[in-house]
């Protein structure tokens, strides 16, 4: 199963984000409150879940498991699929000018 390109999900994107440089669990949940600015705090149990997909979907992928801790990495499907969301989001920005008049 592939990721349909529909619009994410705030924890995909951000897990995404943080992924740009390769990470595992506890240092991938600081990295998302850091490149979130602090607004999204994920806890394990989302985190977990939210790879997993992102692993079926082919967004992500292991890039080391020393039976201790999983690293993951961002595939080239999930780079593009991120850099679409950003373009949708700042589009959707661009959209929402109207509001400033």
């Amino acid at each position: 199963m592939a990721y349909n390109g529909g619009p994410m999900t705030e924890a995909m994107y951000y897990v995404l984000l943080a992924l740009m440089h390769p990470n595992h669990g506890y240092q991938l949940m600081q990295a998302i409150t850091e490149v979130s600015n602090g607004r999204l705090k994920m806890g394990p149990g989302t985190l977990y879940g939210v790879l997993s997909r992102m692993q079926k979907d082919g967004l992500i992928s292991l890039a080391e498991d020393d039976g201790r801790r999983k690293t993951y990495q961002i595939t080239e499907d999930g780079e593009h699929a991120l850099r679409q969301e950003f373009n949708r989001l700042k589009a959707l920005i661009l959209d929402g000018k109207i509001l400033e008049r």
